[in-house]
């Protein structure tokens, strides 16, 4: 009874957190292959690479410090 909504609440952004990482897991997946195909590599590109692997290296241990646990698999591991 008590304490119901807290944990509706931690569960919703929890999610929140998964679907973030998992976006974030494409934007640095992507950011590296576009730096691979790209045989001019200039500043920017590079810089970006780094930015998108920082946005989920940092979620990533937002989820570990909060111990939250997906229950489902990242689509990045998926080979369309």
């Amino acid at each position: 009874m008590f304490g119901s909504r807290k944990q509706k609440i931690r569960q919703e952004f929890d999610n929140k957190l998964l679907s973030s990482i998992d976006l974030a897991k494409q934007e640095w997946d992507h950011a590296k292959e576009t730096e691979e195909a790209v045989s001019d590599v200039d500043e920017e590109i590079t810089a970006q690479t780094v930015l998108a692997r920082q946005k989920y290296l940092f979620l990533y241990r937002e989820a570990r410090l909060r111990k939250v646990h997906g229950q489902r698999i990242q689509s990045s591991v998926f080979d369309y």
